[in-house]
């Protein structure tokens, strides 16, 4: 699994002109699922994601987190975290999850963040989705589960 992780002050996404979801200040999140994952590996990373310590604190140190400052999460799906660049132009995708179990995945971990967090935002599987964000800082994380978790 690979996730790219935005601290944002609001963020919002849309599909054909409807809004579907938006936070205020928390993470957007753009969530890649590989053929590997699982529910244990979708479990590791929500407990990750939600524990870090990204917010400032009132120091300025980046010493806080979701639940902390009470963050909202916007959940989003990315299968193109997957893309293979390595021959020719145009990327593969064969490292991505197959939409039946990657659509399985993503909503079991919509379903699991909010059971840990008040607020919970998500886009539409497979959908063209518009995202749109206010970045905070800018704080960007790339979080691959086969480095956190091997």
């Amino acid at each position: 699994m690979r996730v790219v992780l935005q601290r944002v002050l609001e963020a919002a996404v849309t599909v054909e002109g409807e809004e579907l979801g938006r936070i205020g200040k928390g993470f957007l999140l753009l969530v890649g699922i590989s053929s590997q994952d699982d529910e244990k590996i979708a479990d590791r990373m929500m407990d990750k994601i939600c524990k870090l310590r990204i917010f400032e604190d009132e120091n300025g140190k980046t010493n806080l987190s979701l639940a902390d400052v009470e963050g909202q999460v916007l959940v989003i799906s990315q299968f193109t975290l997957y893309a293979d660049c390595r021959k020719g132009n145009r990327p593969g995708f064969t490292d991505a999850g197959q939409p039946e179990m990657a659509n399985a995945l993503y909503e079991y971990m919509v379903e699991g963040f909010g059971k840990r967090l008040p607020v919970v935002q998500h886009g539409r599987f497979g959908a063209d989705m518009k995202v749109s964000l206010v970045n905070d800082g800018p704080f960007t994380l790339t979080l691959d589960s086969r480095q956190l978790f091997s």
